[in-house]
């Protein structure tokens, strides 16, 4: 098997296993600290006090069962990320004690008192050998890496040290296996463990050895570059540089590892800093980014919006540091100084202190020293130098749909770039991923788009309502060709008919259907009885297409994308046949894709506040994506092009989707509407920007580049 190229026996072979000499050695020391602090003989006992987080510690006391394993523990391997639910239950800040279904409504004793008895159990059978009595365990399965990271410690002869269930799958498929969905993480644990030892390039490996050369050559993480400011112009930076790490505000959330979701975290982000708006989802959904980060994750430190303080590899986990006077959310890092330097553009986006950086822009700035040990482009495993960047994560979430389903629709409402995706997919598809990154700009893409369309393994189509079964599959049609007196018709392969003959002539190629507007088509007229035999299980399965009696069948190589705008039309709305066999991937509004400013107004602040109080007053299919907001893929810049896009472009959209109802546009637009007429204000360009920023984005905290 191999992944981007490496072939697992060749990197297996070449990896440095006295490297990791250190690390396990370190590895058993803190397993025999958890051994010495719990042993498994006082587990039937363990009171609750010494097992869960969120309690008060009395000074000096020892960390929980919970925090050692968490927080304590890394070399025995990382269970960080994510919320405290993890624990199964755990002591909230609000006071209250959070539970797992299984266990809600009971009293935190009794609750504890089931939960304890399940990991007694665990321990006892796997003592027992007895491991398929794991997946009765019906509380446990709450709280996966928890557990088997538990089970791996007391018990290293029979697991290894990885605990997240889609990389154990990911590693399982990787040497072989068929990874089973559904079973407990510590099932797949053993199955990776065997099949590890049936490999004769890893015999002799300790546990991690091989849990080192899996994440170093293998790592099936998405991995997002952060651009992460060091305070306010950067006055922290100098200690975030000597300190080893990265801080950010928002003391007053505490502890991130509580909230267990955006929704949550954006409340809290409400109930300190009210808003007109309703909060920042996309704030939330940032921070919990900056929670999670993982060790090997790469960060840019920043000065305002052109200037990098330095490149930095995390190398730990997130803390929360309340004995700081102040920026409590600490991330640990190695920074890079030789990378500091005046970009020669300002990168507008990086106003706020996260941004997300394109690997394409983090290869340029990193590329000037190439002997800094950032050789290498994050997430793909390639040296910079003629190293193609790595696919963009939607594009690759698209493509394991596609390798999974078969098919895929992307919904969302309209200006969310569904079918840029589409095509960002097809083109990586067709080995033009390189356009992809951000080197390449728009007019390049679009060259590589229509070379691709014009290629065999492409195609592309926009359904309509008059588009039909004869289209799409098989139908007579006029003969424009034949001679003589009358309308002649012949017997005419359609799109998807056509492009299944080519796929069955080269099986060793996938090809590809791009479906636009798929849901302004009637599905099952011009599909057919075809809609069977786009599931993955009846590929090559053979039938008589009714108007000419040929036998036809659906090549496993050929791969289907639907775009689908539910601001006209629901998922629900759909034939239940159809979505059955279609992966549904929604295409959201992207308040990132917008980062910039305009005068006064913060664009993604404004984007995002317009869209919490359209799914407020209509719904979320009824937003706007931020298309919208974009000239030449870029944020727009100038007051003249807010103007034009919201003056000529938004406003009539929302004026058609609230239907002549002033009372609903008033409550969107507020007081941009005029009261007496309903009407939508105009104002001058360089009046809008200040009118938004006042109506849309007041109360929002401030940014801190």
């Amino acid at each position: 098997m191999t992944n981007d190229g490496v072939d697992v026996r060749t990197a297996a072979a070449e990896f440095n296993r006295t490297a990791v000499a250190d690390t396990e050695s370190a590895a058993e020391d803190e397993r025999k600290q958890v051994l010495s602090q719990f042993p498994l003989e006082e587990w039937p006992e363990l009171p609750l006090e010494r097992y869960a987080l969120g309690q008060a510690a009395p000074p000096g006391s020892a960390p929980t069962y919970c925090r050692l394993l968490e927080f304590l523990t890394p070399s025995l391997g990382s269970i960080r990320g994510g919320s405290a639910a993890k624990h199964i239950m755990y002591h909230h800040n609000s006071g209250e004690w959070r539970l797992a279904a299984p266990l809600r409504g009971m009293d935190p004793q009794d609750a504890w008192a089931e939960l304890r008895g399940q990991f007694v159990r665990a321990f006892d059978t796997v003592g027992a050998g007895d491991f398929e009595a794991l997946d009765d365990l019906e509380v446990l399965r709450y709280g996966p890496t928890l557990v088997t990271k538990s089970l791996a410690t007391y018990f290293p002869q029979h697991f290894l040290p990885i605990y997240a269930a889609e990389h154990l799958r990911t590693f399982v498929r990787l040497l072989g296996g068929e990874a089973q969905a559904g079973v407990p993480a510590s099932r797949t644990n053993r199955q990776l463990r065997e099949l590890v030892r049936t490999r004769d390039e890893f015999e002799g490996w300790t546990g991690q050895e091989v849990m080192r050369f899996l994440y170093k050559h293998f790592n099936p993480r998405q991995r997002t570059i952060w651009k992460i400011a060091p305070g306010e112009r950067g006055r922290l930076w100098e200690e975030c540089r000597d300190g080893g790490f990265v801080r950010v505000g928002w003391d007053e959330l505490g502890d991130l590892g509580q909230y267990q979701s955006d929704t949550e975290l954006k409340q809290a982000l409400d109930a300190h800093w009210p808003r007109s708006s309703g909060g920042s989802l996309t704030l939330a959904r940032r921070l919990l980014a900056f929670r999670d980060l993982e060790a090997g994750d790469r960060v840019v430190a920043n000065r305002g919006m052109d200037e990098v303080l330095a490149t930095g590899r995390v190398d730990g986990s997130y803390r929360y540091d309340p004995d700081r006077p102040e920026f409590h959310h600490v991330v640990p890092v190695a920074w890079d100084l030789s990378h500091a330097q005046k970009l020669s553009k300002p990168q507008h986006g990086w106003r706020s202190t996260f941004a997300k950086v394109d690997p394409s822009l983090f290869a340029r700035f990193t590329a000037h020293n190439a002997g800094s040990g950032s050789d290498s482009v994050p997430g793909t495993g390639q040296v910079q130098a003629g190293a193609p960047v790595a696919l963009p994560e939607d594009v690759q979430v698209v493509l394991d749909a596609l390798e999974r389903k078969g098919q895929v629709i992307l919904h969302g409402p309209p200006g969310t770039g569904k079918t840029r995706l589409a095509l960002g997919a097809a083109l990586a598809l067709d080995g033009r991923a390189g356009v992809l990154g951000g080197d390449a700009d728009v007019r390049q893409r679009a060259e590589a788009q229509a070379e691709m369309l014009h290629g065999d393994r492409i195609r592309m189509v926009t359904f309509h309502p008059s588009y039909g079964y004869e289209d799409f599959v098989e139908g007579f049609k006029p003969d424009l060709s034949a001679t003589g007196p009358g309308l002649t018709l012949a017997l005419t392969d359609g799109l998807f008919h056509d492009l299944c003959s080519r796929a069955a002539a080269h099986p060793d190629q996938t090809f590809l259907l791009v479906i636009d507007e798929i849901n302004r088509g009637d599905l099952p007229r011009i599909f057919g009885e075809l809609i069977t035999l786009l599931e993955l299980d009846k590929r090559n399965l053979p039938v008589a297409l009714p108007v000419s009696k040929r036998r036809f069948s659906v090549p496993p190589n050929v791969r289907v994308i639907g775009t689908m705008n539910t601001a006209d039309r629901s998922i629900s709305h759909l034939d239940a046949a159809v979505r059955r066999r279609f992966a549904f991937l929604p295409v959201g509004p992207d308040p990132d894709a917008v980062s910039g400013t305009v005068g006064p107004l913060d664009l993604a602040a404004f984007f995002e506040s317009l869209n919490t109080r359209i799914a407020r007053h209509l719904d979320a299919d009824h937003q706007i994506g931020h298309a919208y907001l974009l000239r030449d893929g870029e944020p727009i810049a100038t007051e003249e092009d807010l103007a034009a896009a919201f003056h000529y472009e938004v406003i009539p959209l929302l004026e058609d989707y609230c239907l002549g109802r002033a009372d609903l546009l008033h409550r969107i637009l507020g007081g941009l509407v005029d009261a007496e007429t309903g009407r939508a204000l105009f104002m001058p360009p360089q009046d809008l920007a200040d009118a938004l920023a006042t109506e849309f984005t007041s109360g929002v905290p401030g940014p801190d580049a």
